[in-house]
């Protein structure tokens, strides 16, 4: 039975999920987490807890550990890794929800929209963080172009896209609506397959590593190499602060990497547990993000997704 209130689903308790729902919660929206293993028994028992400036808070939740076919949400968001997206989409392609966000990095939807066809809408999260023994250490970014970013593949303004702009709006959340989300994905891409130059052969650089001149070079040579491969390809490099830092010397890069490695918070979001858990996903990204630049092209994708594309929501949900 569909109750009036808006019901949100958010498939996955690690950090973004978990933020977003805390968020929505907060601001009193009807939020639900799809949870399993020690995440669900820990929501469970203590409900999501999480850091406010030093002090751990607890927000209660409601969880579930399997979604019935008939179990009916407005929105789903599904905010896994990129490794992970298929299998997750799969796992929830037979619910009769209308429209399913997805929340992670990617460069392309033809695969996605095999699973879930045009219920699909794609974003990203406009947030990070870790998790440490159950407590929920993230946060949201502070500017416009730190927002959640979503939008139809077509590049309309549909009325799911309008209704999830409320959404943010109620939670007090910065997003931002992409005409060309095909082109946010590839652009962003460029900036988080150079985060490889962080892994070792056995997990992480350490602090002093990840700020040296050798491993900064590497990451700032990357960005502007990729953010080249992006245009040439024939996407728009966007947002407009990814397009400039194809044009800094190497040195300005350099310089802005080793001050967000001063930054705790960037530090656990870059080097921490959560970035540990993240090498499988850039590295397939990297993969993907070649072949999608330097193989294919702008060209191959659009031709597929552009008749998919044409049925995307135009009309209210219902």
């Amino acid at each position: 039975m569909k109750s009036d209130q808006t019901r949100l689903l958010i498939v996955g308790a690690g950090v973004i999920g978990s933020l977003y729902a805390l968020r929505f919660a907060q601001y009193g929206l009807d939020v639900t987490m799809l949870a399993r293993g020690k995440r669900l028994d820990a929501l469970t028992r203590s409900g999501l807890r999480y850091n406010d400036n030093g002090t751990i808070k607890q927000m209660p939740i409601k969880t579930i550990e399997t979604l019935d076919n008939d179990d009916i949400y407005d929105y789903i968001f599904v905010p896994v890794r990129y490794d992970q997206a298929e299998s997750a989409l799969a796992a929830i392609k037979n619910n009769r929800s209308k429209t399913i966000v997805t929340l992670t990095n990617t460069v392309g939807y033809d695969t996605w929209l095999e699973i879930v066809g045009d219920r699909l809408l794609p974003g990203f999260p406009g947030a990070g963080g870790d998790i440490k023994e159950d407590v929920l250490y993230a946060q949201f970014g502070t500017e416009k172009h730190q927002g959640t970013m979503f939008g139809e593949i077509n590049g309309r303004i549909s009325e799911r896209v309008k209704e999830l702009a409320k959404i943010m709006e109620t939670a007090d959340l910065h997003y931002e609506i992409q005409r060309d989300i095909l082109a946010f994905h590839v652009s962003h891409a460029a900036l988080a397959v150079a985060n490889r130059h962080f892994y070792t052969n056995d997990g992480m650089a350490d602090i002093e590593i990840a700020r040296s001149d050798s491993t900064l070079s590497k990451i700032a040579a990357d960005i502007k190499h990729n953010i080249r491969l992006v245009a040439q390809a024939g996407y728009s490099v966007i947002p407009p602060e990814t397009k400039e830092m194809g044009d800094w010397p190497d040195s300005e890069i350099m310089s802005l990497y080793r001050r967000m490695l001063s930054n705790d918070f960037i530090i656990d979001v870059k080097l921490g547990n959560h970035a540990v858990s993240q090498k499988a996903e850039i590295l397939l990204l990297n993969e993907a993000f070649h072949k999608k630049t330097v193989l294919t092209g702008k060209g191959e994708e659009s031709e597929r997704t552009a008749s998919r594309a044409q049925k995307n929501y135009e009309c209210p949900i219902p």
